[in-house]
């Protein structure tokens, strides 16, 4: 194996400060522009708003910091007060947290922060799903690089709070050889080989196609496996010709409805694309008291 294995790449997402920043001043200046037109006509700066906000079906709350964030920045004496805890299951629509400070805070904040609260949390719904699916098996559920450009790392956060583990942030912390590295490269051996040479002692994984291309990676010594799109059968004849030599993940075609078949054939890992782009927004509300 190589100076770090596999699972030394892998962890789960705290929330990053400088990033919900960038995030919150982005979405803001979407929205917001140089001001709500509607709210600033209607109500004066010292005007005081109470609301409640609410998440309308069963899911898995995640975002509330950042909605925080969002009103904060518009008022940085806002008052926001969660009453569940990030990561909570909530079986039936429910109060989640309450918000107080300016009018014009509170209304001209109130899209954006329910863009952000519905969007993760129904990313972490999405991912607790695949989790709660694989259960038992032993079999890990990862994230991928499938994410909503300039929100990866809030959406990467929202999967470990729904029970994924992040793998690659970006092509800048992990070493996977896909099918067109290879096309333009040359040999499997060679690649690994290469690669070997890239500091910060990267575990190489390779994406293989094939129980022919299985062979020929783990005869090259790679330290982890991509099995792109193999049928049950062929992951199970993977994972006896790889045995203890190297890290097995199955991609591609991962469903809520065929993960646990996948995790029963052995393989340690299963990244899954639907986590982030297939994740449907929480409905939630904002409504004043």
């Amino acid at each position: 194996m190589g100076a770090r294995t596999m699972e030394q790449t892998m962890r789960r997402s705290t929330l990053d400060a400088a990033a919900v920043a960038r995030v919150v001043h982005e979405a803001l200046a979407e929205d917001v522009g140089s001001g709500d037109l509607t709210t600033n006509a209607l109500f004066p700066p010292h005007a005081r708003a109470r609301a409640r906000l609410l998440v309308k079906e069963p899911g898995v709350v995640c975002g509330l910091p950042v909605a925080e964030a969002v009103f904060r920045a518009l008022d940085p004496e806002v008052r926001f007060e969660a009453v569940v805890g990030e990561g909570d299951h909530l079986r039936r629509a429910d109060r989640v947290a309450v918000v107080e400070g300016s009018a014009r805070a509170v209304l001209s904040g109130e899209r954006t922060a329910l863009n952000l609260l519905g969007r993760l949390s129904g990313v972490a719904t999405m991912a607790r799903a695949f989790v709660d699916a694989v259960a038992g098996t032993g079999a890990t559920i990862l994230d991928t690089r499938k994410t909503t450009p300039g929100l990866r790392v809030l959406e990467k956060y929202a999967t470990s709070v729904g029970g994924a583990t992040n793998h690659r942030r970006g092509l800048h912390d992990g070493v996977l050889v896909k099918d067109n590295h290879l096309a333009l490269s040359g040999d499997v051996r060679t690649v690994v080989e290469l690669l070997r040479r890239v500091p910060g002692g990267h575990p190489v994984e390779v994406e293989v196609e094939s129980l022919e291309e299985v062979r020929a990676a783990l005869d090259a010594a790679a330290d982890a496996l991509l099995l792109d799109n193999m049928s049950p059968g062929a992951m199970r004849e993977a994972v006896v010709l790889a045995g203890s030599r190297a890290t097995l993940e199955a991609s591609g075609g991962v469903s809520l409805a065929n993960v646990r078949a996948v995790a029963e054939t052995g393989v340690g890992y299963i990244s899954v694309g639907a986590l982030t782009h297939a994740a449907r927004s929480v409905d939630v509300s904002l409504e004043v008291l």
